[in-house]
């Protein structure tokens, strides 16, 4: 199985360690305007990340054991076929052609707060043609 790219948000993480886990292709800051909907902190320092496939359901689960708990965040990474939802407790592995997966991903995250602009999902759902 291919490799898994996504994003880690380091200003959601209460411990950083998992960032030593993956290869950090590139760093982006982005400085909080309102939309952001995350006052607390004043930027988003986001990896861009790769993930060997091997080692994608051990990085998911650091992962959600290291997001802040006292805001509700989520990370996510995937490949062609895979594509992990991450909050805090709570991992979706998610098949890229269902899209009923995708919905559940998307309401869970709505509920426990997270913009729904945010966890729109709906642009990753694969089509496969035959």
């Amino acid at each position: 199985m291919e490799n898994l790219k996504g994003i880690i948000i380091e200003e959601s993480l209460v411990n950083t360690s998992i960032l030593k886990e993956v290869k950090i292709l590139s760093t982006d800051i982005e400085l909080v305007t309102e939309e952001h909907k995350t006052p607390w902190i004043k930027q988003w320092t986001m990896h861009n990340i790769e993930i060997e496939a091997n080692k994608a359901d051990d990085v998911a689960l650091q992962l959600s054991q290291s997001l802040d708990r006292e805001h509700n965040w989520y990370a996510d990474f995937k490949n062609e076929i895979i594509h992990y939802i991450i909050y805090r407790d709570k991992i979706f592995k998610i098949d890229r052609t269902k899209e009923e997966e995708y919905q559940e991903a998307t309401r869970y995250g709505i509920s426990i707060g997270i913009p729904d602009y945010q966890v729109d999902f709906s642009s990753n759902i694969k089509k496969w043609e035959r």
